[in-house]
C-alpha cells in the first residue's frame, strides 16, 4: 500500500500480541542516520509499548544498507530471536547505485525469509530525495520503524 494512503504509525493496538516473552533482534545501517536513528528509535520504542523488555532488544550496526543482509544473516545464524528487523535508507542519487543496492537488499532479505526458521522484516527505506525519507522515519507518514516492530511481532506469533 501506498504510504501516502496509510501512515506507518497506525495501528489497532488491540490486535498485536504480547511482546514480553520475545528477543528481538535489529540490525541498523549507520548510512544516512539521521533517518535510520529514527527508525531505531520508533523500532525500539513500539516494541517496549507491546512488552519487549530492553534487555531482549539486540541492536547491532553495519556500515551501509548492503551490509543489512549479513548482519541479519548473522543474527538468524546465532539464534535466541522471535524475529530479526533490518532498518536502512537508500535516496536515489545520480548513478544506478540506487538500483543496485535497494536490489540485492531486497533479494538478500527475501532470501533469509524463505530459508530462514524466524522472519527477518523488511524497514529499507528507498525514497527519491531526503524529504521523503524524513516523511517515513516520523515525519508526516509516521514512523516505518513502529511498522516494522508491528511486523515482527505479529510474524514472531505467526
Amino acid at each position: 500500500m501506498a504510504t501516502a494512503l496509510h501512515n506507518l504509525s497506525e495501528y489497532d493496538f488491540t490486535k498485536i500480541p504480547d511482546a514480553s516473552n520475545m528477543c528481538i533482534g535489529i540490525v541498523v545501517s549507520e548510512w544516512n542516520t539521521e533517518v535510520t536513528g529514527a527508525l531505531l528509535n520508533g523500532a525500539v520504542q513500539t516494541l517496549e509499548k507491546h512488552g519487549a523488555l530492553p534487555e531482549n532488544i539486540h541492536v547491532k550496526t553495519v556500515p551501509g544498507s548492503f551490509e543489512l543482509v549479513y548482519g541479519a544473516h548473522q543474527m538468524v545464524l546465532n539464534g535466541g530471536y522471535d524475529a530479526v528487523i533490518i532498518l536502512g535508507c537508500v535516496i536515489r542519487g545520480e548513478t544506478p547505485h540506487f538500483d543496485y543496492i535497494c536490489q540485492g537488499v531486497t533479494y538478500g532479505i527475501a532470501k533469509l525469509n524463505a530459508t530462514s526458521e524466524i522472519p527477518v522484516v523488511y524497514g529499507l527505506l528507498t525514497t527519491n530525495d531526503q524529504q521523503q525519507a524524513l516523511d517515513r522515519c516520523g515525519g508526516k507518514y509516521g514512523n516505518k520503524g513502529d511498522e516494522c516492530a508491528i511486523v515482527a511481532i505479529k510474524m514472531a506469533k505467526f
